[in-house]
């Protein structure tokens, strides 16, 4: 998080601070001879100068640097069918929490898939709003197991490839770890983050280092960070999930949730979200994106990562 000395607002109002006293100089020497011309003239040109300044840095109050967060968690969404996707986005705005997304390729109950052209919009809107991506395999891939030879057998999701059982390298493996990325770029125009998160939270030591190796780190969550929300809702209902999470987080949690669960019937979201954010921060809790978790800053300021 940058220094609030060093944020461009700050660096701005010094620069307009500079130049009303050079004008000030100025005033002095030009007008020496006429005390109220001076005044009436250094009255004007201040004010002209404050209202340039406001008007060309509009976002300033937007631009200052969040109050430090001293006890944070981090609350992430694997995507999902999206149906919810709105109203999570509509409390997170209301509550000005910023979130990581691991973004995969898959079906929705609208649209062409959650990274098809159907949700661009939304996900340009998540953008702007100052959250997090990160890639969740591009056909929710998940890891079935280990293979001599450094190859694995996994088994996508989604995609045309679907269900079925691939012997793959660490070569397939990194391309579709690469183009979640590169879709989630597109979209958005923002570099997402060179993390992962594994369909199921499914690996291995090997699957870790592979990934590794063409430039992804691995991001599980903590036991009390699983939001309960691919859970059934006969058995675990949402008053129970959101009691269980608001009494076992604790500070430096990454939480995690879904943009929708196909086999829930009672939607975790958005009951239990907004109730959530609220109980964590009457408890002195705040929320922060991945790039700032202390286990992978140092490795997202690795030179040479890939």
């Amino acid at each position: 998080m940058p220094s609030e000395s060093n944020s461009p607002s700050v660096n701005l109002f010094l620069l307009a601070s500079s130049l009303v006293q050079r004008l000030s100089l100025w005033l002095r020497l030009s007008f020496s001879s006429n005390v109220s011309s001076r005044l009436n003239l250094g009255v004007i040109s201040f004010y002209c100068l404050c209202f340039s300044f406001l008007q060309t840095n509009s976002s300033w109050a937007q631009e200052r640097p969040r109050a430090l967060c001293s006890k944070p968690v981090y609350l992430t969404f694997d995507t999902g069918h999206m149906e919810v996707a709105p109203l999570i986005s509509d409390i997170l705005k209301k509550h000005n929490v910023r979130v990581t997304y691991f973004a995969a390729h898959e079906p929705t109950k609208t649209g062409d898939g959650t990274l098809g052209d159907t949700w661009a919009s939304w996900w340009k809107e998540q953008a702007a709003l100052g959250n997090t991506f990160a890639s969740h395999t591009y056909d929710h891939v998940y890891w079935r197991g280990d293979l001599p030879d450094n190859r694995f057998i996994f088994q996508p999701s989604s995609g045309p490839l679907k269900g079925q059982k691939l012997n793959w390298g660490a070569k397939e493996y990194c391309e579709e770890l690469k183009l979640a990325n590169s879709r989630l770029k597109e979209i958005t125009g923002v570099q997402p983050l060179p993390l992962f998160r594994a369909p199921g939270g499914k690996t291995s030591p090997q699957l870790i280092k592979v990934a590794k190796a063409c430039g992804f780190q691995h991001v599980d969550w903590a036991p009390a960070g699983f939001l309960g929300d691919e859970l059934n809702s006969k058995t675990y209902p949402n008053r129970l999930l959101l009691e269980r999470a608001l009494k076992n987080i604790k500070t430096g949690d990454i939480l995690m949730a879904h943009l929708g669960i196909w086999s829930r019937e009672d939607p975790w979201a958005p009951a239990d979200l907004e109730p959530l954010i609220t109980g964590l921060q009457e408890k002195g809790f705040c929320f922060d994106t991945l790039q700032n978790h202390p286990l992978y800053k140092n490795w997202l300021l690795t030179p040479s990562r890939q």
